[in-house]
């Protein structure tokens, strides 16, 4: 089995990636529905990031009130290592437990979608990676339109991430999503179709 780490900035486009990835038969271990379900009512991050943050950051009903652990996150670098420290230990446990079902499943392409893919050095669980990339005037328009948020904002969750221009100069591969989707796969796909080919390699190796 092949490992692809693919990681991005806010607002680039992985997701798109990734379900373009999904519908092409890679085996798709999503870091942001893994912590999504450990923040979910009941998930078991939830006590820990209330003794890290305390009830201001829940709701009256118990369930955590993302927008404003995100609004904190988002504007203090401590807050944010914060969260890292109590998510990022249990987001690694739940990334090698579906790594290893992929394996067992025989999945050729095991893609780790990890926002933080470099930052978390989950890079070293990879045998390629590569960086979803805007310009910056473009992230900033997309992120403002799908967030319904002001330009300072969207400036704000771009400037809390390392840079796109790090994140690509990192990667194996860079894909620039400035065009339109279909434009985006047909960019992707000769770059997953080599990814088999190393896969294929791997196994007679």
């Amino acid at each position: 089995m092949r490992v692809l780490g693919l990681t991005g900035s806010i607002g680039c486009g992985k997701s798109h990636v990734s379900s373009f990835l999904a519908s092409l038969g890679a085996r798709i271990v999503d870091g942001d529905r893994i912590s999504h379900a450990l923040t979910a009512p009941g998930g078991r991050a939830l006590p820990a990031i209330r003794s890290a943050f305390g009830d201001v950051v829940f709701s009256p009903d118990g369930t955590l009130n993302r927008r404003e652990l995100g609004r904190l996150v988002f504007s203090s670098e401590s807050a944010r290592s914060r969260l890292n420290a109590v998510i990022q230990p249990m987001i690694l446990e739940e990334i090698h437990l579906e790594m290893q079902q992929a394996e067992a499943d025989g999945c050729a392409v095991c893609v780790l979608d990890m926002p933080l893919l470099f930052e978390e050095h989950l890079d070293a669980l990879c045998d390629s990676t590569w960086c979803v990339f805007l310009p910056e005037d473009l992230q900033i328009l997309r992120i403002m339109e799908r967030d319904h948020c002001s330009e300072p904002e969207a400036l704000s969750r771009i400037r809390s991430q390392m840079s796109s221009a790090e994140k690509a100069a990192r990667s194996d591969v860079v894909i620039d999503t400035s065009g339109t989707f279909e434009e985006t796969e047909r960019s992707i796909l000769p770059l997953y179709q080599n990814e088999l080919k190393c896969t294929a390699k791997k196994g007679d190796a």
